[in-house]
């Protein structure tokens, strides 16, 4: 009837009908956005789901496309491939894609996550110092790489071996954690003193019991967005940080349930204590704290000292100055 009366209206006067849009007051169509996140990696696993399972992306004119990937080094290849907009990463992958594709920049902070050196737990070594002459294993190119090689070079140790420096090994995640999960006798695994890796892994072996860390530290990781896909949506990369800082104030509001979702989503085999232990270096889920998913001067000079650890790791060609990969974010929350 609606199509006849328009037929009639245009024979009557000549004018052609109206094109049909929208209905007055309709809400604007959003934006849809690929997020590339890590699967089993916390506490931005937690952000990843909150932004899945609730309507805030929603409010701030987004729709989230969620594409999942087992660790760093396949989503930035993800990246590259074009088949995620907007990704979850730690500081290293960032930089390295940034090298790769310099269309890709930083907009924010991710989170503050734990990588650190540990023993078995009855080991006669209480800290690094104590590792002269040992054997370390670490996954060579990761931040917990860098970290060992910053806590040795703290004790006035070498990473050359020798009797005066250690003997610092690359071994794989999976197998460091395979290695330290079968047990240590008199104080070693097998011919091995000392590991490193990162949160939750290492979490899940210290609350085991199967490790204890001798030195600690925290990588900054990142939001990183195409800068394509920001000019053909101007304003919204502000619109995602503000996302994302909601997204924390639910998690930190929401814990028990958000960590369920994660670990159903992920489908890890971790007590929610190895959460919990992970999630603790992060400020943004202090009781009644600000949230701040801006980059601070510090992040960015803990930053610049990952790009620079990567070019003596011949992880990059060239030194990088990271001001080239910051991206200013017009009222970005802080």
């Amino acid at each position: 009837m609606r199509a006849l009366l328009l037929g009639l209206l245009v024979g009557c006067t000549g004018a052609p009908a109206p094109a049909e849009g929208p209905a007055a007051g309709a809400p604007p169509a959003l934006d849809r956005v690929r997020i590339g996140w890590q699967q089993t990696w916390a506490t931005q696993g937690q952000l990843a789901v909150t932004l899945m399972k609730t309507d805030i992306l929603a409010k701030h004119g987004l729709a989230g496309d969620f594409r999942g990937f087992s660790y760093g080094g396949p989503l930035n290849e993800g990246a590259l491939a074009g088949e995620v907009d907007v990704l979850f990463t730690a500081d290293q992958p960032a930089l390295a894609l940034a090298a790769r594709d310099p269309d890709w920049g930083i907009i924010g902070r991710l989170m503050y996550n734990r990588v650190g050196l540990f023993v078995p737990p009855d080991s006669p070594v209480q800290a690094p110092a104590a590792l002269a002459g040992k054997t370390v294993v670490v996954p060579f190119g990761a931040a917990a790489h860098r970290a060992v090689l910053g806590a040795l070079s703290g004790a006035g140790l070498s990473a050359k071996g020798g009797d005066q420096g250690v003997q610092v090994n690359n071994l794989g995640i999976a197998e460091v954690v395979s290695l330290v999960s079968a047990g240590a006798t008199d104080g070693r695994w097998g011919t091995v003193d000392a590991a490193a890796a990162w949160d939750p892994a290492m979490a899940d072996l210290e609350t085991k019991g199967q490790a204890r860390l001798i030195a600690q530290d925290t990588v900054t990781s990142v939001v990183v967005m195409d800068d394509d896909y920001v000019a053909a949506h101007p304003g919204v990369d502000a619109r995602f940080m503000a996302a994302l800082a909601e997204a924390y104030a639910h998690y930190r509001d929401h814990q028990a349930e958000v960590d369920a979702w994660f670990v159903a989503e992920s489908a890890l085999p971790f007590d929610r204590s190895v959460l919990t232990l992970a999630a603790s270096v992060e400020p943004n889920l202090a009781p009644a704290a600000p949230i701040a998913v801006a980059l601070s001067p510090a992040d960015v000079a803990s930053i610049q000292g990952a790009a620079d650890f990567m070019v003596e790791a011949a992880l990059l060609r060239a030194p990088l100055d990271v001001g080239t990969v910051l991206r200013p974010v017009a009222q970005a929350p802080r």
